[in-house]
């Protein structure tokens, strides 16, 4: 047995990895939940149907080609553990995790393999820096992995930092975001069907604002896929 393979058999033996979900010792560092974490996560049929709770959300206000969510947001579930280990806890393997799982879903679904490029929605630059990454960017390269699509992250930029969406109303989050993001390049993107991404949709106040800027540049599809969904 080769030295570095004992060494590594040994840590993992005296400081197990645990699992994201539960805490409970993994059987590999390269594992983020344990099999009964993993199967609490249900997967919504969304991306099953060309009109759904997600699409029929943006009518009227943004069109958009397809829209589909990994799961229900649920309070005190378990997805809203993991996401807000994702968000404020440093934990970008979540993200991957996540996104790798949704994505070998979504492969096998016709339209959403064909999309061109993976857009995040971005952070600002201040906010980025502080907490020294973008969540949804790590769904997106999670995504990317199993699609085989590149992950454009400088596809928008967010020009103004404002106060957090998490705990504002309705009304209170759509004035938040107006007229929030750009697009710094915009050939990058020009005709080509984008898959615009988030960790979590609420009013949609946020991808509303995004999808309307990529909808201006030349020949761009838009759809869309978050991590979690609030049903309201």
């Amino acid at each position: 047995m080769k030295l570095p393979y004992l060494l590594s058999s040994v840590f993992e033996l005296f400081f197990p990895n645990p699992c994201l979900g539960c805490g409970k010792p993994l059987r590999s560092n390269t594992e983020v939940l344990c099999l009964i974490c993993d199967s609490k996560i249900i997967v919504t049929p969304f991306h099953l149907h060309p009109t759904n709770y997600i699409t029929e959300k943006f009518i009227g206000r943004a069109k958009i080609h397809f829209g589909t969510a990994m799961t229900l947001f649920a309070k005190h579930g378990i997805m809203q553990h993991l996401l807000h280990q994702l968000k404020y806890k440093n934990k970008k393997e979540i993200g991957i995790y996540l996104g790798e799982k949704y994505g070998k879903i979504l492969f096998i679904q016709n339209e959403y393999s064909k999309v061109d490029c993976i857009v995040p929605v971005p952070l600002h630059d201040k906010k980025k820096e502080k907490r020294g990454y973008n969540q949804s960017e790590y769904f997106a390269i999670g995504l990317s992995n199993m699609l085989k699509k590149p992950v454009l992250s400088s596809g928008l930029v967010r020009l103004n930092l404002k106060d957090s969406q998490t705990k504002k109303r309705r009304l209170d989050r759509w004035k938040n975001v107006e007229s929030d993001f750009d697009c710094l390049n915009e050939t990058e993107l020009e005709n080509k069907h984008v898959l615009l991404v988030d960790d979590v949709l609420t009013t949609g106040a946020t991808l509303d604002s995004c999808i309307t800027i990529l909808n201006q540049i030349k020949g761009v599809k838009v759809s869309i896929a978050t991590i979690a969904v609030v049903m309201n």
